[in-house]
């Protein structure tokens, strides 16, 4: 803990010096090299890194993303080493400090997720604000020792979240939240975390952001008796960002997914189990009605023939994307597709234009990494081929596991973007929100959209 204190101290005096170059940064840190290691995975992942080449060194990723993002890079990545690899602890507290450190990590990206319509300095100081906001009780867990398992075993006879504060402060003498005021106070952690922790009910968006995120992560983690406080909490979310509960619940769904896969980038796997899933919120909030796109022959004729038309004119490519992508939507009856780019270092898929159901959310969050848990999409990408997983699909190579977790079970269609034979990226298709079998003749005509499309490609790239 003092080491964690130290360096959030010298994080912070560099965000205070306005003539410290980024240099310093790399400096201040590069004695630690599991800590630069993890800085930058997380700051190559796909959530921080959009498409933009590689960054191998912590100065240059704070140029790139900014000293803020890294900055809350190393206080998170640190903060997580700090209390994964405290030692001493039984069974019973290292469970309760994991199960608390999830609960910070989720209320965190909550956090920033619900104030994304704000100027970013704004969501990174709230995101370390909800990250620490519980940084008391898990300085205890980790280092209090046979305190630890006393207060443990005391609060294991308690019921509810009453009897929880009134045992702690009888045995502490305080709060775990007068404990974490105190060390807020003495590493210096910014004035958001002091107002969100002394006036929790303030109605500025900020505090109210970190203390909602707060009590909602808590109640998907189960920290309450009945769905109910889940419900309420849902509610109050949604109203607080202007949205129904079922719009909510879906931005709410993409952000548990990217904390899933953050929590891996920082090296911290053994919180997964912690993190909540997103079946806790199936049976909550009405969920967002979707257009059912029924499989419209002519009008998936019409665009064939817009493409056959465009490749004699040799069009751009966003035109030729756009009516591709409008056959498959309408033409096939997707529920959504979009053209996904290899980044510069080709590793990654992101989107460069999508079409359908949550077709903002997906151009922000939906990305594909190629590598050995992606079986399906490097055989897509290196032979060339279009591809279909699903009940009716034909014999391809297996998904691969990290495709199975994050694409739709029901199946999805992807064909390669080509410009001559050079691979730039891939279309991609779905039945996600409506959950319909893909057939035969549809993946056959995804399939002749895209060659179609790609011919284009290829005509316009010769005339020039």
């Amino acid at each position: 803990m003092p080491a964690l204190g130290s360096m959030i101290r010298t994080l912070e005096q560099l965000a205070k010096d306005d003539v410290s170059s980024m240099g310093v940064l790399g400096r201040s840190i590069m004695h630690d090299n599991a800590l630069t290691s993890r800085v930058l995975r997380v700051a190559n992942s796909a959530i921080y890194n959009k498409g933009i080449s590689q960054v191998t060194t912590v100065s240059r990723a704070a140029v790139v993303l900014g000293f803020d993002v890294i900055r809350n890079i190393c206080i998170t990545a640190k903060l997580l080493t700090s209390l994964l690899e405290s030692k001493n602890m039984s069974e019973s507290v290292y469970h309760r400090l994991l199960k608390l450190m999830a609960n910070s990590f989720q209320s965190a990206m909550l956090t920033k997720m619900m104030l994304a319509e704000h100027d970013e300095e704004l969501q990174e100081e709230a995101f370390i604000a909800a990250l620490l906001y519980q940084l008391g009780e898990s300085a205890f867990w980790s280092a209090a020792g046979q305190q630890a398992d006393e207060l443990d075993s005391l609060l294991n006879k308690c019921s509810d979240n009453m009897c929880r504060l009134t045992t702690t402060r009888e045995y502490l003498g305080i709060s775990f939240n007068q404990l974490t005021q105190g060390l807020a106070r003495n590493w210096g952690l910014g004035e958001l975390l002091m107002k969100s922790l002394v006036n929790p009910d303030a109605r500025t968006p900020e505090v109210r952001t970190i203390f909602l995120a707060n009590k909602l992560s808590d109640a998907m983690a189960g920290g309450e008796d009945s769905s109910a406080e889940l419900q309420r909490r849902l509610q109050q979310c949604a109203e607080l960002m202007q949205l129904t509960p079922g719009e909510f619940k879906k931005r709410l769904q993409y952000c548990l997914e990217d904390t899933q896969r953050l929590t891996t980038d920082y090296g911290a796997k053994v919180l997964m189990e912690y993190l909540p899933k997103n079946g806790v919120l199936n049976e909550l909030a009405s969920p967002p009605q979707y257009q059912i796109r029924e499989p419209n022959i002519s009008g998936l004729l019409e665009k064939l023939r817009q493409l056959t038309s465009l490749a004699q004119d040799k069009a751009d490519f966003n035109q030729v994307i756009q009516i591709a992508l409008l056959g498959m939507l309408d033409g096939i009856g997707l529920d959504r597709c979009a053209v996904l780019l290899l980044s510069p270092n080709r590793k990654r898929l992101q989107p460069r234009i999508a079409l359908g159901d949550d077709a903002e959310l997906m151009k922000q969050h939906f990305a594909l990494e190629i590598n050995e848990e992606t079986q399906l999409l490097k055989y897509c990408l290196e032979r060339q081929l279009p591809c279909w997983s699903g009940k009716n699909a034909p014999e391809f190579p297996p998904a691969g596991s990290l495709l199975q977790r994050t694409l739709p079970e029901l199946g999805f269609l992807m064909a390669p973007l080509r410009v001559e034979n050079k691979i730039i990226g891939i279309f991609y298709g779905d039945r996600a929100n409506s959950n319909r079998d893909i057939t035969q003749a549809e993946f056959d005509s995804f399939t002749h959209v895209a060659q179609l499309a790609n011919l284009c490609f290829s005509l316009a790239f010769r005339s020039l």
